[in-house]
């Protein structure tokens, strides 16, 4: 068990009722036997200077409470901390999608989650990936880094305050194809292969979900030391479509227009600029101008509280 905790609020998850769904796990905290800090995010990113904090104050564990968008914060956080000093990562999903949550099997249940947390008894590396851009920009990533229509999906996300979780990828799908079908000319890289095409959507995979319900590579495992891709070459609207309910129920693959690989290290040339995402974060958005880009595995990097 963790003797010093650090839990990581994101006050804004969940349409903002974070703070309501916080107060009523107070109880299960307040059972906790060692040390434990609450600290809320008050700005973007706040939750990368508050893990990188912890770690450096000597915290054996950082919780991260809010959806993916918080849980890749922390996890930024804590992987600029040398990993001899890095603390334990746990979750407690309460956001919109809770992909990463899904993808190490915690419950969905806010209150199990946090009282499984503080237990800490299964703890298990994962992999993480780290994205770097052509001008020496990083961006670490835990689940899923999407490249051109998922990106832009997530973009679009973003100005949809109505609808929430799966709903609201959803429409922003149906947004996507109608606004913004535009494949790209990628060259992609890899340790054992280089290709190159039309591609509508390129995703690498360290989990299995994104979106909240979008199965892109069921197989995928984020501690088996590879990631999976899944392109989708130039398509019309209609079979994108058409694509669509196959992502939801992972039989995408048997589609022609659908390209399946894994990888330990990529690198992307593209014709057009570079839309991104990772794990749900805006990476690179309209206006950028990003065309070249190097993903990279780094296994086993974090030690997280798994379900």
């Amino acid at each position: 068990m963790p003797r010093k905790v650090k839990l990581i609020l994101n006050p804004m998850a969940d349409m903002g009722r974070a703070w309501k769904t916080a107060n009523d796990l107070r109880p299960i905290a307040q059972e906790f036997n060692g040390e434990l800090a609450w600290s809320g995010t008050v700005y973007p990113t706040h939750a990368i200077d508050l893990a990188k904090q912890a770690a450096e104050e000597g915290y054996d564990m950082v919780v991260a409470m809010g959806g993916d968008g918080t849980v890749h914060e922390v996890m930024n956080g804590l992987m600029q901390v040398p990993e001899s000093k890095r603390p334990i990562m746990a979750v407690v999903p309460i956001g919109s999608g809770n992909d990463f949550a899904y993808s190490i099997g915690i419950n969905q249940k806010p209150g199990h989650a946090l009282a499984h947390a503080l237990k800490a008894e299964t703890i298990q590396p994962v992999d993480i990936g780290l994205l770097t851009d052509e001008h020496g920009r990083k961006e670490y990533f835990d689940n899923t880094l999407g490249i051109g229509f998922d990106a832009i999906v997530t973009i679009r996300s973003h100005k949809l305050p109505i609808v929430k979780g799966f709903l609201m990828y959803l429409t922003a799908v149906i947004q996507t194809i109608i606004l913004n079908h535009n494949p790209a000319k990628v060259r992609v890289e890899t340790e054992s292969e280089a290709w190159e095409d039309q591609i509508l959507m390129l995703t690498l995979c360290n989990g299995p979900r994104e979106g909240g319900g979008f199965m892109m590579s069921a197989g995928s495992k984020n501690n088996d030391g590879v990631f999976e891709s899944v392109a989708v070459t130039k398509v019309s609207r209609a079979t994108m479509f058409r694509l669509v309910p196959e992502f939801m129920n992972g039989t995408h693959a048997r589609f022609k227009q659908i390209r399946i690989g894994s990888f330990k290290k990529m690198s992307l040339t593209s014709d057009r600029p570079l839309y991104i995402h990772a794990d749900g974060e805006i990476f690179t958005s309209f206006g950028s101008n990003l065309k070249k880009t190097m993903i990279e595995i780094l296994p086993q990097a974090l030690r997280v509280v798994k379900g």
